[in-house]
């Protein structure tokens, strides 16, 4: 898996850069952050391309922001609870996943930009 910094364009100065793990695979888009037991502060997993996310083998509430092709927060679902959690956004291009309480924390409004570090995906 791919490791990519952004930041969310307009968050406030105290908001984190985010460590971005990029699910580049079937396999781990498949996988996403199943059985897993929890993520450091900060970090997400991006999929893409994908519009809805299941909570099955899942440890840890998350929040799910939603993502146009411009990388643009079309949806922001905070506190998904584990096992029995679905999130679907027809519109949506990507999914940026982060343990829950996250996407507040960094900024994550609907209308503000996910911004690649160096400026490529």
């Amino acid at each position: 898996m791919q490791k990519q910094k952004m930041y969310i364009e307009g968050a406030p100065i105290s908001a984190p850069f985010l460590e971005i793990l990029i699910a580049d695979s079937f396999a781990t888009r498949f996988m996403g952050l199943m059985f897993r037991k929890k993520l450091p502060a900060a970090t997400g997993l991006f999929l893409a391309p994908c519009s809805s996310v299941h909570m099955c083998f899942m440890r840890f509430a998350i929040d799910v922001v939603y993502l146009d092709k411009d990388f643009k927060i079309i949806k922001v679902v905070n506190h998904l609870n584990p096992w029995i959690g679905i999130s679907i956004c027809h519109k949506a291009w990507a999914v940026l996943e982060m343990t829950a309480g996250e996407a507040g924390r960094c900024g994550c409004e609907v209308g503000k930009k996910l911004v690649v570090e160096n400026g490529c995906y």
